[in-house]
């Protein structure tokens, strides 16, 4: 079975056993509901990566400074996944979760809600690492949200601990945005002019959005630049020009 299946496994065996569902949520909020949050050096400073003891330990440098309680979560994800050399599988796991997770809104609930006990959270979190034969490095993460109250973040820790994979694999992403899906030929060759322009030093990694409101053409985003191809931008500075005042003598 297929990572994201086995993790839709999870999720389900968690609604039949009635962890996740709205009556057992109601049913084991605390009269005091406990906001667990994490000190501000406490994630760096937690080691929950699994090693073997025998390897020197490896100074890990962040690729990207990163701000924030979810920019500190991802540089800890990031720390521990390239010690254990499991850079891809982590973040194959983590955004595999994160898509599962949108098409349950139960569970999303579950993640949100902090008056759940801490013991059903992390109970919660082990059972769907284990049905989803996560790495220990993803399994013992996500304790750790599931111990602070994380669990809510984890959309934004897992698009800030691939900025950083991405830098770590030395890729920069391009959001190619257009009204249909770029058929491959087409993609292709975008990529190998994206290509063209930052040189070799990076490898260039798209990503497609759909959006119908610019009629056509493409916007395409990389590093800081933008370049706005669409229709409905040239029909703006159209008409934009269209409304200019004519000046006789320029003519």
């Amino acid at each position: 079975m297929a990572l994201s299946g086995r993790i839709r496994s999870g999720i389900s065996l968690f609604n039949k056993l009635g962890y996740l569902t709205s009556d057992s949520l109601s049913a084991q909020r605390s009269t005091l509901p406990r906001t667990l949050t994490a000190p501000a050096n406490f994630v760096t400073s937690r080691n929950f990566s699994i090693s073997s003891g025998k390897q020197k330990e490896e100074r890990v440098k962040v690729p990207l400074a990163l701000f924030g309680g979810s920019g500190n979560y991802a540089s800890a994800l990031y720390i521990a996944a390239v010690k254990s050399n499991v850079v891809d599988k982590v973040e194959s796991e983590i955004l595999d979760l994160v898509e599962a997770a949108k098409n349950s809104p139960t569970f999303s609930q579950f993640g949100k809600d902090l008056s759940v006990p801490l013991e059903t959270r992390v109970k919660a979190v082990q059972e769907i690492a284990n049905q989803a034969k996560f790495s220990e490095i993803t399994k013992n993460f996500l304790v750790l949200l599931a111990e602070n109250g994380r669990l809510r973040n984890v959309d934004t820790i897992a698009k800030r601990f691939v900025e950083l994979t991405m830098a770590y694999k030395g890729e920069m992403k391009a959001i190619v945005t257009t009204v249909i899906p770029l058929p491959p030929a087409e993609e292709k060759e975008l990529k190998e002019t994206l290509q063209e322009i930052i040189g070799a030093g990076k490898k260039v990694k798209i990503e497609q959005k759909i959006d119908p409101s610019i009629l056509g053409g493409l916007v395409v985003e990389f590093g800081q630049k933008v370049f706005d191809m669409s229709i409905k931008t040239r029909a703006l500075q159209m008409e934009r020009f269209l409304r200019d005042p004519i000046n006789i003598s320029n003519i």
